[in-house]
């Protein structure tokens, strides 16, 4: 089946799902390329399966030298601890899981082909780019580029919500996720990647550490009783991805500050990973 065909007919097997991001009426039918709601407006699928449910421009700042560069790390095992501890949360069943931001979604691939059970899987970021390269993923999940704060999605559908370093919209979340179902959310400690920042800033300075306490103490906020996991380990980073470790963050928009950043990247054999796992059962 060509890609645009498996987009369909995953949605139009799972149309229980989605509603429209501008009226907010339940979908009901795929008419051929198009996913159209009961008022008529239509979300024509894309060559590569996806569906497009942006309804203004989107300020996206992950370009696709940076998503490439983040598929290329992330296929090396990257955050493979974190997907593994991700995995130990969810249940033996099948899951209807939701990606928040999945990006290129190395993650959400290497977490479905971790499970036994078949999940039914829905990625979705703001960047085009991103779902774009999703589409090559080997995995059987529907990408989309949609919006974090109008989710197109109906109420209560998914059993586990994964949020992994992207932005949240709790109320959203509140609305899609069902009765019993596990928001798991993934934020960086300040250990993470510490010795880039250290390398690029200089040790004690205003770069070279940060804090997420805002984002930990909003999320308790919301969710009081929620449990939080610690992970801290070291990865190995092959000599020809060193460049790619920059890259992938946020940190090499300012690398240009730096002429000699690339010569003291290919110093780098190892980077922290220290990141806090906030679970939160509904």
């Amino acid at each position: 089946m060509k890609k645009i065909e498996v987009g369909q007919k995953f949605v139009s097997q799972h149309i229980y799902l989605f509603r429209c991001p501008l009226c907010d009426t339940p979908f009901e039918k795929v008419i051929g390329l198009s996913l159209v709601c009961p008022n008529g407006h239509a979300f024509d699928f894309s060559k590569k399966g996806t569906l497009y449910f942006l309804t203004k421009q989107a300020n996206n700042e992950y370009d696709r030298e940076m998503l490439l560069a983040r598929h290329r790390i992330l296929q090396a095992g990257l955050f493979d601890q974190i997907i593994q501890e991700i995995s130990g949360h969810l249940n033996d069943k099948s899951e209807t899981i939701l990606d928040v931001g999945c990006g290129e979604a190395t993650p959400l691939t290497r977490l479905l082909q971790s499970r036994v059970s078949h999940d039914i899987a829905v990625g979705f970021d703001i960047s085009k780019d991103g779902i774009q390269l999703a589409t090559q993923q080997p995995v059987d999940a529907f990408f989309c580029v949609a919006d974090l704060a109008h989710l197109p999605f109906n109420d209560h559908r998914f059993s586990t919500i994964i949020d992994l370093f992207s932005p949240s919209a709790y109320g959203e979340f509140n609305r899609v996720i069902q009765p019993g179902g596990k928001l798991i959310k993934i934020i960086p400690n300040s250990g993470y990647l510490r010795e880039l920042r250290e390398l690029l800033f200089g040790q004690h300075q205003k770069n070279s550490t940060y804090s997420n306490q805002q984002v930990y103490q909003l999320f308790l906020k919301h969710y009081p009783n929620a449990t939080i996991n610690k992970i801290n380990y070291q990865f190995e980073i092959p000599a020809e991805l060193r460049h790619d470790m920059m890259i992938m963050t946020p940190m090499h928009w300012g690398k240009d500050k730096y002429p000699n950043a690339d010569q003291l990247v290919d110093r780098l054999t190892s980077i922290t990973i220290d990141v806090s796992i906030l679970i939160n059962q509904f």
